[in-house]
């Protein structure tokens, strides 16, 4: 669904929406008896998502209440606790009623727009997207703008991570980045199959080349050199057997999602590129599809990185940090002035924090501080996590320069990212993502699928750190 299709700029006609928390109910009805009447017939409490039409006169729909739950301050609300209202309200025009702060506004904004997602294009009838849909009146005085730019791209990124393994492979998401390419007349190049070994990306290659569906180092460019850099690099593995350390078939369901940090730094860049951000990007995605075969790699190789490394295969299913090395390497040699990488890595990271918050890890702590604000802000959050050093040690290999897993079953997300700092030598302004990019269960406005985690976030903070 086109989210401009949900929002007016003006309507004279439009309806009341009013937001209650439970403690101002008693106010809100003296302030509204019209409404008040209604809602003591229906015994309404303003639990969170329940929703009331008041009637007007002739039975007609005047508006609508909106329970908020036990929110204790305006400045607790998120989108979360607005969204799916596109699907439970009539098809009118509703305007966001009384003196709200623009904070909540804001989040309103957010959750009417980012609850309005529908994936409907697998089905060959879907009721839910059949005819007309509420429109919200954009309130005045925040940042709409960038609120639509930022629900366009989150409802792309789902739509990519939704995107069945047999129809988004490598090619087709190298052919979808060079569509971004063209449409921003950006510079793409991208080296697929053996031409990684030959430019020396042998990571991404070895992980890749077991599948008929040849790896790639896909490398967008776009902006005025003179700009600062932000590198954004993106997991890319398509589909993720787990390789000869295969995983269970439980363990495979969602694995076509594992190319959730790619469709979050593309819809980044289209974001960044669309409202014309002051600096010269790049996105780099190793794109794979982690398969066996005769030539699938295995446990106890020893493989070099594009950095020389030399890096023991404790499991092949660590394939993630591997493609991500040769990556970041690569991003790392031109000291960008902030590198950001997005990956689902590792199941730790869920065990530790849960599916709808992410970990960040960084080397400079007022960054990794910056990120936390800007998630707070973007109802996008994250948690910090330490490269906590004393565990560095136990990436150690007898046979090479560090090993892709450890033999402890505790901290896998921390080994992850100390695995992955390895390859960021140059780089002071560097954060890793690990996230899930997924929603676990149904709730209004965030059906079970993708999740664009930290692109809100991501948005903000290169806005902050760069200007408009």
């Amino acid at each position: 669904m086109d989210q401009e299709a949900l929002i007016c700029s003006s309507n004279s006609r439009s309806l009341p929406l009013w937001f209650v928390r439970e403690g101002d109910l008693a106010a809100f009805k003296t302030s509204v008896p019209a409404a008040a009447t209604w809602l003591n017939q229906l015994a309404f409490a303003p639990e969170r998502h329940r929703i009331a039409a008041i009637p007007g006169p002739n039975g007609e729909v005047a508006g609508a209440v909106v329970g908020l739950g036990l929110l204790a301050d305006w400045s607790q609300l998120a989108w979360w606790h607005v969204s799916g209202l596109v699907d439970r309200l009539p098809a009118r025009d509703f305007h966001i009623e009384g003196d709200l702060p623009p904070a909540a506004r804001y989040q309103i904004l957010i959750g009417w727009l980012h609850g309005g997602y529908q994936l409907t294009r697998y089905k060959s009838m879907s009721p839910r997207s059949q005819g007309a849909k509420p429109r919200l009146v954009l309130p005045s005085g925040i940042e709409a703008s960038f609120v639509l730019r930022q629900a366009k791209a989150s409802a792309w990124a789902r739509d990519l991570i939704n995107a069945p393994a047999n129809e988004l492979g490598p090619a087709e998401l190298a052919s979808i980045a060079a569509d971004l390419a063209r449409e921003h007349a950006a510079e793409l190049r991208c080296l697929e199959g053996d031409d990684l070994l030959v430019n020396n990306f042998p990571l991404i290659h070895a992980v890749g080349r077991a599948s008929i569906r040849s790896p790639r180092l896909i490398d967008l460019r776009w902006g005025d050199p003179r700009h600062p850099t932000v590198t954004l690099v993106g997991k890319g593995a398509c589909f993720d057997t787990g390789g000869l350390d295969i995983k269970s078939s439980a363990g495979m369901a969602l694995m076509k999602k594992d190319m959730g940090g790619a469709a979050i730094v593309l819809a980044l860049a289209s974001s960044l590129m669309t409202r014309r951000a002051p600096i010269r990007l790049r996105v780099l995605i190793p794109a794979v599809e982690n398969s066996i075969a005769g030539t699938a790699y295995r446990p106890g190789d020893v493989l070099c990185s594009r950095r020389g490394l030399t890096v023991e295969i404790g499991n092949t299913d660590a394939e993630g940090r591997l493609i991500l090395a040769d990556a970041l390497t690569e991003a790392d040699v031109e000291r960008p002035s902030l590198l950001l990488d997005f990956s689902t890595l590792t199941g730790a990271a869920r065990v530790a924090l849960g599916p709808e918050l992410p970990a960040v890890f960084g080397v400079d702590r007022d960054l990794v501080e910056h990120i936390r604000r800007c998630g707070d802000k973007e109802s996008d959050p994250v948690w910090p996590m330490p490269l906590w050093d004393p565990y560095d040690e136990e990436l150690a290999s007898r046979i090479a320069d560090i090993n892709n897993v450890s033999s402890s079953s505790f901290a896998g997300a921390i080994f992850g990212a100390l695995f992955l700092r390895r390859f960021v030598s140059s780089t002071r302004f560097w954060a890793h993502f690990d996230l899930y990019a997924w929603n676990a269960r149904e709730r209004p406005g965030r059906p079970v699928g993708a999740e664009a985690q930290c692109l809100r976030l991501a948005d903000r903070l290169i806005l902050d750190r760069f200007g408009t």
